[in-house]
């Protein structure tokens, strides 16, 4: 059976990135857990060597069980009984599967029966379930709640339900409402602490609720009476056993079918306070979100994979005029446009990743002593890089998924338009990714932030300082001729002071900046691997062009021409 782990040599490469001996440094607090539990690694090689052999394993289960039940989960769906979600049967084999194998909560410590794995290796995870299928992803991924109850709850609530991850209970975080969805600052969701039972309350109804009748729920709920704002809301946690949550329907969608979205109602449910009032959406639901986009970044890069697989296959096997349709070149150029894709997409899913990995594990070092000022100072900088690459990554990877999705599906022809092929699935599914866990217009709005506050812009400059080989300088030169375009341009737009111009333009900008910074890390990758340095001239070469129409466009707008692009009508 097939191997996704073992069949994918780039995931291998970026396991091997330079900055992950800092990270498991970090991680592993100078491997402290190896005199408490038996299976702590004793260095760095025997912590490299444990990744190996997990991902190995996740790989073997994705391909030789996730993905060939991928097709009846679709057909088969979930359904509601009782009030409660059934799941497809192909569902719960692929959940048992990874259950018996110790596959959940492995990136918590190792108190709470974790693996205490790395946010790198644990989205490596993610990616290659979602390779096999995009919908039990969703299922799988959603214990990255349990991090948000590990940096925010109190220690007798992480010792009771954290533990239940690693068991394989699963989570879901409700959030949305019939009348909030992106704007969740409208959750109405009531909660209220009732005196005689000790206990909060809730009451309502939420909706869009992914794996929405999960073990453990984390619920975003209006804390505060007659309040109107984020400021009347906190997060509270929910325990299935309960039963005092119903779930009303599970919404008929058009891809992700496994993956269960539920309209709840919750009627009394007793819940607990996760940290203070009032910090539901400001503090600890952004949080959250940072972790789903993360995940949507994985499961988006599995997807291209998924859907570039498939096209070399199909284009490999189809035969017209003669000979294999690979062979003709406007067969041949998609497919390359789809792997250099795939590529960039997969760098800036594991740099932001290791971004988000120091700057927790400094964080968690901190709950435990004083840092030194290098080591806040270094904090806050791999927080900023995290914070402004992670609505990068969510925008630009989901929106690449459903470009390889989409030229995938063209090459198979008319028949990737039947249910003969995977693609068709690949195809549905991968085009929730730019819509779930906030729209690639609101991750402009979020990154518009790492132009405006320069720090996009000195990553570039960080970047273009690092040692490559000498037969690569004509890409640094130009992309350093690219950097010094986009700061000309955003600059341009900064100094006209205006929101509503900074807004028309912000989505230009970040696409500059995208193809910028992706492109250095195409570069970089090929200084390591020789394989990406046709990767790196392509995207740098289309990226360059691509940023000097943006440039012009911008250059020559004028604030009064938004007028042209408002609805009368």
């Amino acid at each position: 059976m097939e191997n996704f782990y073992i069949d994918n040599k780039d995931i291998k490469f970026h396991l091997d990135h330079p900055l992950m001996k800092k990270i498991v440094a970090l991680k592993e607090k100078n491997f402290v857990d190896k005199d408490t539990y038996d299976y702590a690694p004793i260095d760095f090689e025997d912590a490299v060597d444990s990744y190996d052999k997990v991902l190995e394993i996740i790989g073997e289960i994705s391909g030789s069980i996730i993905a060939p039940n991928a097709e009846s989960v679709d057909a088969e769906g979930p359904e509601v009984i009782n009030d409660h979600v059934k799941y497809a049967r192909g569902t719960s084999e692929n959940h048992k599967a990874l259950v018996e194998a110790g596959l959940y909560g492995i990136s918590l410590p190792r108190k709470y029966n974790g693996l205490n794995f790395p946010m790198v290796v644990y989205v490596m995870a993610g990616e290659l379930v979602s390779r096999a299928d995009a919908g039990f992803a969703n299922i799988w991924g959603l214990q990255d709640c349990a991090e948000t109850l590990h940096e925010f709850a109190t220690e007798e609530q992480k010792m009771h339900y954290l533990p239940q991850t690693a068991d394989g209970k699963t989570y879901a975080m409700d959030l949305t409402e019939p009348d909030a969805g992106s704007d969740l600052q409208k959750v109405m969701l009531k909660a209220h602490y009732d005196e005689k039972r000790g206990t909060w309350l809730l009451n309502g109804v939420k909706r869009f609720i992914t794996n929405g009748d999960a073990d453990i729920s984390l619920v975003l709920a209006r804390s505060e009476e007659g309040t109107t704002d984020a400021r009347g809301l906190s997060l509270f946690v929910y325990d299935k056993s309960h039963n005092t949550m119903k779930v009303r329907r599970i919404e008929h969608k058009l891809g992700i079918i496994g993956s269960p979205t539920c309209e709840l109602v919750f009627t009394n449910a007793p819940a607990e306070l996760i940290g203070d009032r009032k910090m539901g959406l400001i503090k600890y639901v952004m949080s959250l979100m940072n972790g789903a986009r993360l995940g949507v970044g994985g499961q988006s890069v599995g997807l291209s994979e998924a859907a570039y697989r498939e096209a070399v296959k199909y284009a490999n096997e189809r035969t017209q005029f003669g000979k294999p349709i690979i062979k003709f070149p406007a067969v041949y150029e998609m497919l390359t446009d789809m792997r250099v894709k795939l590529h960039g997409s997969r760098s800036l899913l594991y740099e932001t990743s290791r971004f988000v990995d120091i700057y927790k594990a400094y964080m968690h070092v901190a709950s435990e002593r004083k840092l030194e000022k290098e080591e806040r100072d270094e904090m806050k900088e791999y927080q900023k890089l995290a914070d402004a690459y992670t609505p990068l990554l969510k925008m630009l990877t989901s929106e690449y998924s459903n470009q390889i999705a989409y030229d995938s599906l063209q090459i198979h022809g008319g028949a990737g338009f039947m249910k003969d092929f995977p693609i068709e699935r690949i195809y549905r599914d991968a085009r929730i990714t730019t819509i779930y866990e906030g729209t690639s217009q609101l991750q402009v709005v979020a990154a518009i932030k790492g132009v405006t506050t320069g720090v996009y812009l000195s990553q570039m400059k960080a970047y273009a300082q690092t040692e490559i080989a000498p037969d690569r300088e004509h890409l640094r030169r130009t992309l350093v001729e690219m950097t010094e375009e986009y700061a000309q341009t955003s600059a341009r737009v900064i100094e006209v002071n205006d929101a509503e111009y900074l807004d028309f333009h912000a989505r230009r900008l970040v696409e500059m900046a995208g193809n910028i910074i992706l492109g250095f890390l195409l570069l970089l990758d090929s200084t390591r691997e020789e394989l990406f340095l046709n990767s790196a001239e392509i995207f740098v070469r289309k990226g360059e062009g691509q940023n000097r129409d943006k440039a012009v466009y911008i250059k020559n707008f004028e604030l009064k021409d938004i007028g042209h692009f408002k609805m009368t009508e």
